[in-house]
């Protein structure tokens, strides 16, 4: 009698255990769905943000650094004013406003900056050329965003003040280097304002280094991701304030260079 009461009370515990744990195991279908991984999480797609429609000209202005051409008399003046990297800063020490135009050739920037000091310590324009004072114009051909420091996903090119030399880093030596077949530039100072005014060729992702490359034909609603900054430096050993055009949400908003997702999008209409 007492063997049969003690297999008894073992059977219930078995039992008990038994209905726990397969209480706790989810289904063998739930563990299979459980290990397919979402392969939209893990792809990389931009989120349109400050979304600019860019009226096209018939007329391609000419790159002299004179504001004076029928293509920028109905664009529309965006500012520049986020601030990226340093302290608050005073509208005599920096303002500064840009316009947008394109023609199936190019796409064509007009930036007017108020800067008290020009300066550009490095005449070696691969040297810390963040420091200097320089206009850095940011391309992302397809707008698809993601990584662009060592890749031609994205372009972020610094215009030094000479206006001859364009850098952006290179997948290739993983530096700096020289695109100065992108961005024809001009610029005219007066007094603390200086108009810069750009030519930009577009490529896209499949640009090398180490072949000739040509650049997209731009075309009706076609969208760009695009942000613009500044680089200013009152005669400091590092840049004292890098402002931009786009928010960039975050602590560290100096993430342009890294980061093409950071960027506005511009629509060509």
């Amino acid at each position: 009698m007492r063997s049969i009461l003690l297999m008894a009370i073992t059977a219930t515990l078995v039992s008990c255990k038994t209905e726990k744990k397969e209480t706790a195991t989810p289904p063998p279908v739930a563990q299979e769905i459980a290990k397919i991984k979402d392969p939209v999480a893990e792809t990389t797609t931009k989120k349109d943000h400050q979304v600019r429609n860019i009226s096209k000209t018939d007329i391609a202005p000419v790159i002299d650094g004179v504001a004076n051409d029928k293509a920028w008399e109905h664009a529309t003046w965006y500012p520049l004013d986020q601030k990226w990297i340093g302290e608050d800063y005073s509208p005599e020490d920096f303002s500064g406003r840009y316009k947008l135009t394109w023609t199936p050739e190019a796409l064509y920037l007009l930036v007017e900056i108020t800067d008290d000091v020009l300066f550009d310590q490095y005449p070696d324009p691969l040297k810390l050329w963040w420091d200097d004072d320089c206009v850095e114009i940011f391309i992302d051909e397809d707008n698809s965003g993601g990584p662009h420091q060592f890749t031609h996903n994205a372009f972020a090119y610094h215009v030094a003040l000479d206006t001859k030399n364009v850098v952006d880093m290179s997948p290739t030596t993983k530096g700096g280097a020289l695109y100065n077949d992108h961005v024809l530039t001009k610029k005219i100072t007066k007094g603390t304002t200086t108009i810069w005014e750009h030519k930009i060729n577009v490529y896209n992702d499949s640009y090398k280094d180490d072949q000739t490359n040509t650049p997209v034909v731009l075309s009706e609603n076609k969208k760009i991701g695009f942000s613009l900054a500044y680089c200013d430096n009152d005669k400091s050993k590092e840049r004292e304030n890098f402002i931009g055009s786009a928010f960039v949400p975050g602590e560290d908003k100096n993430q342009g260079y890294i980061d093409a997702s950071t960027f506005g999008t511009i629509v060509l209409k």
